[in-house]
């Protein structure tokens, strides 16, 4: 049972600093983990529970997924930032896990259509709030270094996810199989980890000097800071992209290529995912450099990622069309890396835009606007190809919007060089 009460601490020491990340990193590896599993066995599963028929029901749940998760994410971080970031982290943590391991008993679309909602209603309180306690415990000379390494836990877990389709496909393993144990694996880690996660209480708020902030005075100051405003615009647009490469790359690149379940759903992750564990510790390295030069290097950094994205989605567009496997390769490995820098980079430059006390709450809202849009990709993606709209058509779109995406990273003006 998760203890109630959390052990604050009045700072943290820079090697608990660097305990955090650890802890968290495997926390980050299953909430995408989970996501991903669904995404490399979509033959499988469509195949076993036959009722889900049309691709644009399969988009709708992904997409279902999304906008619950997107809806409940401001509330996560609003909770994150008034209570305690450890226990939020550990009850989603603990929740997401039972209803992983219910999905693989799942036999109707109706009751897959619920466990994804359901998904989406526990894991909307981590990201916010882990990012938040990383953000609370590394100051800036590390903190874009520290977002990074967790975010790798994040490309490690859709890399081990990508691998669903060969469980998938193995007769004594199975679709269900995977999703059992993997439930059980974060149930049995929640426990432990509450225990071992520390709040970061700040002195003025511990002795009194400060006020929490209320959900109304929360809105109010972040929607009335425009550079906020223009971070939600620039994590949103690329968002599309990573949504529908994430949820769909496997099944197009079976289709498009006449490949297997299991070889589409490692090719589908495993380069892109390993350039982005690269570049987000390399990214984060440059940009904790560079702000030591100029206040406006993260930004600088992940506008740098954003260039990659461009051309990449064009090449992933066009690769189908040319029937170039190596094409849609190279362009997934550029779009990783252009992921990573961009990835490592949105926490850190919040923090620098926004007070502590409203960390977690400014990057649920910048959640909710692009998941839920990436909701509406990914079952627009599924109605797209029903039909017939070719994926060229569609990869340029987002390719375009990324671009917009790159001149407003640029507009964004810190408020502080180095943010506590």
């Amino acid at each position: 049972m998760i203890p109630t009460a959390a052990p604050p601490s009045p700072g943290s020491s820079p090697r608990y600093a660097w305990v955090v990340v650890g802890l968290l990193f495997p926390v980050a590896l299953l909430n995408y983990l989970d996501r991903q599993l669904i995404a490399a066995m979509k033959v499988s599963v469509m195949r076993d529970i036959s009722d889900i028929g049309l691709e644009a029901n399969w988009g709708y749940m992904l997409g279902q997924f999304k906008w619950v998760y997107a809806c409940l994410s401001p509330i996560g971080g609003y909770l994150a930032d008034r209570f305690s970031r450890r226990l939020t982290i550990c009850g989603s943590l603990f929740a997401w896990s039972a209803i992983t391991w219910a999905t693989g008993h799942m036999t109707t679309y109706h009751g897959l259509l619920w466990t994804r909602t359901l998904m989406g209603i526990s894991e909307a309180f981590y990201i916010p709030a882990a990012l938040a306690l990383i953000a609370d415990h590394h100051t800036g000379p590390t903190r874009s270094r520290a977002v990074g390494i967790h975010q790798m836990g994040i490309y490690c877990g859709v890399i081990l996810g990508g691998f669903g389709g060969y469980a998938a496909d193995a007769p004594n393993v199975g679709w269900r199989t995977a999703f059992n144990y993997t439930g059980l694996v974060g149930i049995l880690y929640a426990v432990p980890l509450a225990f071992l996660l520390r709040d970061v209480v700040r002195p003025a708020v511990a002795a009194g000097g400060t006020t929490k902030p209320t959900p109304w005075s929360s809105m109010r100051e972040l929607f009335t800071n425009g550079s906020f405003i223009l971070l939600v615009l620039y994590f949103t647009l690329p968002g599309l992209a990573g949504w529908v490469v994430r949820d769909w790359m496997p099944a197009i690149l079976q289709k498009s290529f006449n490949i297997s379940q299991g070889v589409a759903g490692v090719s589908a992750t495993l380069y892109w995912q390993s350039a982005a564990i690269v570049a987000a510790v390399g990214g984060g390295w440059l940009a904790d450099r560079w702000m030591r030069r100029n206040e406006r290097g993260r930004i600088f950094v992940s506008a740098i990622g954003m260039l990659c994205i461009i051309p990449a989605l064009f090449g992933v567009g066009n690769s189908t069309g040319l029937n170039s496997f190596g094409l849609a390769i190279a362009s997934l490995i550029l779009f990783g890396w252009g992921w990573g820098f961009f990835d490592g980079n949105n926490m850190p430059i919040l923090c620098q835009i926004v007070r502590p006390e409203l960390r977690a709450t400014g990057y649920g809202i910048m959640n909710f606007v692009a998941i839920s849009c990436g909701g509406f990709a990914d079952w627009g993606f599924g109605l797209m190809r029903d039909r017939g709209i070719s994926i060229n058509a569609i990869f340029g779109a987002f390719a375009s919007l990324c671009v917009v995406s790159f001149v407003l990273v640029l507009l964004i003006r810190p408020r502080e060089p180095s943010a506590s």
